[in-house]
């Protein structure tokens, strides 16, 4: 009898120390898809977002984005795509705030909308509303928007897919 107890108290204790799950999904890429691949993952949260978009100046119908950054902890990553030809819009998130939502429009081979939405209802969007639509969301509650993925051609983004990992809170209040 105690070897079963003893059994079944190491059982318990394993239990308890095993980590929670990680719940991912990934919003497959939009878009064209030609040109060169890029991701944004970094290590940390989110906590804001850069866009370039070509300038309106009305008498293009089909503009475009050219390139986009993402802020990690205060730190950007690389640039994907370029800035030399656009408007630079930028969002920055408040603490508790992430991404949940990522939605656009894509023609002629390029993203010419996006539109991020957070869980607090803010939403910052950048592009011409022109093209095919498309909404990437995650599968879990209580996911965010891990990173970014997709191609570009150098000048202008071609597709977009996004990757989301539910956050967990680890502060003792």
């Amino acid at each position: 009898m105690l070897h079963y107890f003893v059994v079944l108290s190491c059982l318990y204790a394993m239990s308890m120390t095993m980590p929670l799950p990680d719940y991912y999904s990934y919003s497959p890429a939009v878009g064209d898809g030609s040109g060169t691949e890029f991701t944004t993952s970094q290590e940390g949260r989110i906590t804001g977002i850069r866009v370039y978009e070509y300038p309106y100046y009305g008498y293009y119908y089909n503009n475009y984005l050219n390139g986009l950054q993402l802020q990690y902890d205060g730190n950007w990553t690389e640039l994907v795509g370029t800035n030399g030809f656009g408007n630079e819009r930028t969002m920055t998130l408040f603490d508790n705030e992430y991404f949940v939502q990522v939605s656009g429009k894509y023609y002629s081979g390029y993203i010419t909308e996006l539109m991020f939405v957070t869980n607090e209802g803010r939403s910052f969007k950048v592009g011409q509303p022109s093209g095919l639509s498309f909404n990437l969301y995650p599968t879990h509650d209580g996911s965010a928007l891990r990173f970014l993925s997709g191609r570009h051609t150098g000048f202008a983004l071609t597709s977009i897919g996004a990757h989301w990992a539910v956050l967990y809170n680890n502060s003792t209040s």
